[in-house]
């Protein structure tokens, strides 16, 4: 008798890197230990402590081994775990972990395992009330070292990779970014868990890596078995465990068609982005983290529209200096090779608190309509100061511009550049090395009031760039993040068009340069109306480019433009959404 199939399974996560892989499951359990919890005499907390203190030193001993294996990794993967085993020597230093979990042993007088499993328990807790991506992908760091501390505290042994068949997935409650850095994608085909998230240093180091891989998924491991034939779908975030016959022949004959479809869309990373009547659109990356470079390069990005430094912030309970600044915003300039690098100062605050900025100012907490952006950076004037001095010597390598975020009036601008001027004429009192010709500055158009007032911020900007994110989450009231709203949230709301269309005729009349770095921006869908509205220079993830050049390669500007103005005279979201996709299909 022939044993009964099992019947398939389609479990739904978050795509965190694109591709599809197919393969046996190789499941692996949680290298975390279980945590014993017991209560310690009053003589025993110094040895208590001294044992934490000593694990910590381990786990330094084990992450100088993991650089030496960084240094041996070739592009972006080794940059990306670099990065990563920087952040864990922070957080082995005098981190908010530490000093919690040293506290509860003196206070609470309990082990050090379960002191720094209740630790990382209550930091989790407060970072969920902010629902912010970046901010849970840096959770999902603080847990990794934290589990490697309670693995050297019970002395439980690490499970690698090594051993992993070739060709398998990968399935598990957690993927730790040092445990993804060991998948070998010569035998490892794709990878999927319980817990993580996109903007996490594992979903980083699996794109690096070329492994389609889904996170985030629930009870994954309820079903899954090793050997279980699986399917990873990174571009939909759907993990399907034994397929039924004819889905695992679709899926094969998408695999071949993806593969067909990257090497197609390969071939346009030469060719311009021009419509089919002769309009240039520039095509530029939004940009996370240094590492990212490659694949901006890769994809034939016209320049960098969107340089996030928030990263350099994260993760430390100190701020990082000039020099630390410069370098890794030198390494995006360089990188580029004489292509404009746009780089956005500090956008912390609201979801995307850092503490050491905001302790000590009244009412400076976590607030969307609160300190963030600008406003905090003219708040805190040494910080702006620091990272414009950085900008500015980072400006020696390339083009460089200055974008500057949360923007509501023009006076934010003006005190901005006051500040720029004077920082560059102490750097040329001091060494030298800056040009007379500052970089331009621009303002982030990602509220309201700044969209309508675009006119007046024309007059002191040398450039717009559209936040289309936060300007659709500020106009309708809805957080895309909060599912009893989420529905809310859509850029095709009249009243969003509007706003978009403000700003880029206001940059128009006033003759300087305006861009769009939403997430609109990367999709092809509306790559017609923006280019009708007026946008020359989309920015987007480095992935996203070939398609969206592809479909700007296959349009009309002038039926673009008549098509968005038709557009904009609708009051229905759904009426304009099939104006649009009825266009989308007439240039196909």
């Amino acid at each position: 008798m022939t044993p009964e199939r099992r019947p398939e399974r389609s479990l739904k996560g978050l795509g965190v890197s694109p591709g599809i892989a197919i393969g046996p499951a190789y499941v692996r359990a949680s290298g975390t230990a279980e945590v014993p919890t017991y209560t310690i005499a009053a003589r025993a907390v110094e040895p208590e402590i001294a044992r934490l203190d000593a694990a910590v030193e381990r786990a330094k001993r084990q992450i100088g081994r993991l650089r030496i294996k960084a240094r041996g990794m070739r592009g972006a993967a080794g940059e990306e775990l670099a990065h990563l085993l920087d952040a864990y020597g922070q957080m082995l230093g005098e981190s908010r972990l530490l000093r919690g979990a040293r506290a509860r042993i003196e206070q609470g007088r309990i082990n050090a395992e379960a002191a720094v499993e209740a630790e990382i328990v209550d930091i989790g807790r407060a970072f969920a009330q902010m629902k912010d991506p970046y901010l849970a992908a840096r959770l999902e760091d603080i847990r990794g070292i934290g589990n490697r501390l309670v693995r050297n505290l019970t002395r439980a042994p690490v499970k690698p990779f090594s051993a992993v068949p070739r060709g398998a997935i990968i399935v598990a409650d957690m993927i730790t970014p040092a445990g993804a850095a060991q998948m070998d994608p010569a035998r490892v085909m794709g990878c999927a868990a319980t817990v993580g998230g996109a903007e996490g240093h594992t979903a980083i180091m699996a794109r690096a890596l070329g492994l389609p891989a889904v996170l985030g998924v629930a009870g994954l491991l309820d079903h899954a078995t090793s050997g279980t034939v699986t399917i990873v779908d990174g571009d939909s975030g759907r993990v399907i465990l034994d397929p039924a016959p004819a889905t695992l022949a679709a899926y094969e004959r998408r695999r071949e068609e993806r593969l067909r479809d990257v090497h197609r869309l390969a071939r346009l990373r030469g060719l311009p982005a021009a419509t089919r009547d002769g309009t240039e659109i520039r095509l530029e990356a939004n940009v996370e983290l240094p590492l990212e470079m490659d694949a901006v390069r890769a994809a034939g990005a016209a320049g960098v529209g969107l340089l996030r430094t928030e990263f350099m912030f994260m993760n430390r309970d100190d701020l990082p200096g000039e020099d630390e600044q410069a370098r890794e915003i030198t390494r995006v300039v360089a990188a580029m090779d004489g292509r404009p690098v746009t780089v956005r100062t500090l956008d912390i605050g609201a979801d995307k608190l850092a503490a050491v900025l905001t302790d000590g100012l009244a009412g400076g907490g976590p607030s969307a309509l609160g300190l963030r952006g600008i406003r905090l950076s003219l708040k805190k004037r040494e910080t702006l100061e620091t990272q414009f001095r950085a900008i500015l010597r980072a400006s020696a390598h390339g083009p460089v511009r200055i974008l500057l975020p949360m923007v509501t009036t023009p006076s934010e601008v003006r005190k901005a550049r006051e500040i720029l001027e004077r920082v560059a004429q102490g750097i040329r009192r001091r060494r030298g090395g800056v040009p007379e010709k500052l970089p331009p500055v621009g303002a982030m158009i990602e509220v309201p009031g700044a969209a309508l007032a675009a006119d007046a911020l024309a007059k002191v900007c040398d450039f717009f760039a559209v936040g289309s994110n936060d300007l659709t989450m500020y106009t309708l009231a809805a957080d895309r993040a909060n599912e009893t709203v989420a529905h809310l949230f859509d850029p095709l709301h009249p009243a969003v068009l509007r706003l978009m269309q403000f700003a880029s005729e206001a940059a128009v009349r006033a003759g300087i340069p305006v861009s769009i770095c939403g997430e609109i921006a990367g999709d092809p869908r509306f790559a017609a109306l923006l280019v009708g509205l007026g946008f020359r220079e989309l920015s987007m993830a480095a992935a996203n480019l070939p398609r969206v050049k592809q479909r700007i390669r296959a349009m009309d500007a002038l039926a673009a433009r008549h098509r968005a103005l038709l557009i904009m005279d609708q009051v229905d979201a759904v009426r304009i959404a099939m104006l649009l996709d009825d266009f989308n299909a007439l240039q196909e």
